[in-house]
């Protein structure tokens, strides 16, 4: 769907490039609806296929558990050692007033025909992604947030950029504003009231997203609460996936899976691993000793990447400036604000935003944010270079591919800003640390030849010199 909303803004795009239509392009939502149902159903035998490879018996039909060990599907009672949840995350619709009307994520996948007007509640991913969706498909549409931003968590610059790109497309934020009451007229149409204000004539309303309660500890944002090894409060129980809100991406829980099959069925206890590395500092001398450097700080920082698909799309890897400042205190931004070569011929106002946090102490890319056209495969692409722990040097070192947008990240050269908790002397000190091996060892004829210090990655990947 995603895919099948880009086509208008790709339409208007055309007509800078010479391209003219004898009658305005128009959308067949059953067409879309008919292929996008048999992708599904494809899919779906393509994963019960993978299952039944594997030796997997599927038992289809809405489970409930009703004690630590068993399970009742439709009736019939199952029991095992061990019970795993992994439902994905859960509609939830908030009890306000007329929420029988509302339509949750779900049901918004497969409505029998286009809203012409909808409202959108809530300022996560998902309902960015919704918005874009529809938007894309020519519905009128109103997203309505408790906040000043869009997208909390989220780097604040992101946040920005992204609300004003989608807004230019169209779309029409109401902030702070919260649901009180859902209203429906004798002619159909739904009035959303909000702590502002009412609005009228919505064909759709979609309604925020939440998790449901299965029985075992739920926290405060009603996802399944799990330790380190993914086991909920039930010994007997265990959770992955979005349905425990740690990482809320396929792969992650795909990662989380593995994890746990290591864990109960090779009496291998396994956490997921959610970081880019655990870094132990050494230095390296002649004769291949190695000494723990004591007291130097470096933070575990993930890079996990991420993408929200919303239009324009958000690719990301790493820490947000906030995050950054927080666990690294010492940092550099990098950021690039441009009009891409394919906006200026076709005369929309779209711009991409780029953006590289790197830590002043080791120079290492920490971050790398981006919201424009492809961003999810550029973020994909450079997450392997924040993931192995390269520094901005290595980016500065690296040919850039011209035209490109992407290329923006390997040429950016002065910080947009310097933020340091640290004074100027310290940062230096700690980007220049050297050590005396005469001192640590003894070396020949008292010389005091200095080595660099190095970085030893948990994994076992080659060292690089900071």
């Amino acid at each position: 769907m995603v895919y099948a909303s880009k086509y208008s803004h790709e339409f208007d795009e055309s007509n800078g490039f010479g391209w003219k239509y004898d009658t305005e392009p128009k959308h067949d939502w059953s067409t879309l609806m008919a292929n996008k149902n048999a992708e599904l159903q494809r899919l779906t035998g393509i994963y019960k296929n993978i299952l039944n490879k594997a030796g997997v018996t599927l038992i289809e039909g809405r489970g409930k558990i009703v004690d630590p060990h068993t399970v009742d599907v439709d009736g019939k009672l199952y029991t095992a050692r061990n019970i795993l949840i992994s439902v994905g995350g859960r509609p939830f619709i908030p009890d306000i007033p007329g929420r029988e009307y509302a339509i949750d994520s779900d049901a918004a996948l497969d409505l029998p025909s286009k809203p012409e007007k909808v409202a959108i509640v809530g300022g996560g991913y998902i309902a960015l992604e919704f918005a874009g969706i529809f938007n894309g498909l020519t519905s009128e549409v109103h997203v309505f947030i408790r906040q000043k931003k869009v997208l909390r968590g989220f780097d604040e610059e992101i946040r920005d950029f992204v609300g004003e790109q989608m807004a230019l497309r169209g779309i029409q934020f109401h902030t702070e504003e919260s649901p009180q009451a859902i209203v429906k007229s004798a002619d159909g149409s739904l009035s959303l009231k909000t702590n502002k204000g009412t609005i009228e004539g919505f064909s759709h309303i979609m309604l925020n997203l939440g998790l449901e309660s299965v029985g075992v500890k739920i926290n405060k944002n009603g996802a399944i609460e799990v330790d380190e090894y993914s086991r909920t409060t039930v010994p007997s129980i265990w959770a992955v996936g979005d349905v425990t809100d740690r990482i809320n991406l396929t792969p992650v829980a795909l990662m989380e899976g593995a994890a746990l099959a290591k864990t109960l069925f090779q009496n291998e206890p396994t956490k997921p691993d959610y970081s880019t590395y655990w870094l132990r500092q050494f230095i390296h001398i002649p004769a291949g000793k190695q000494f723990l450097v004591p007291n130097y700080h470096l933070a575990i920082s993930t890079a996990v990447p991420s993408a929200v698909f919303s239009q324009p799309p958000i690719g990301q890897v790493g820490l947000t400036e906030e995050q950054a400042i927080k666990e690294y205190g010492d940092i550099d931004v990098y950021t690039a604000n441009f009009r891409p070569l394919k906006a200026t011929l076709s005369g929309l106002p779209d711009r991409v935003f780029m953006k590289l946090i790197v830590c002043a102490k080791t120079n290492k890319v920490i971050g790398l944010h981006m919201c424009g056209e492809d961003s999810a495969e550029i973020a994909q692409g450079f997450a392997v270079a924040v993931k192995a722990g390269l520094t901005k040097a290595d980016f500065d070192a690296t040919v850039g591919i011209h035209p490109t947008s992407a290329e923006e990240f390997v040429t950016m050269r002065s910080p947009t800003r310097k933020i340091r908790q640290s004074s100027e002397s310290q940062v230096d000190a700690d980007c220049n640390l050297y050590y005396d091996a005469n001192k640590l060892v003894g070396g020949k004829n008292g010389s005091d030849t200095k080595f660099p210090l190095c970085i030893r990655v948990k994994t076992c990947m080659p060292c690089h010199t900071s």
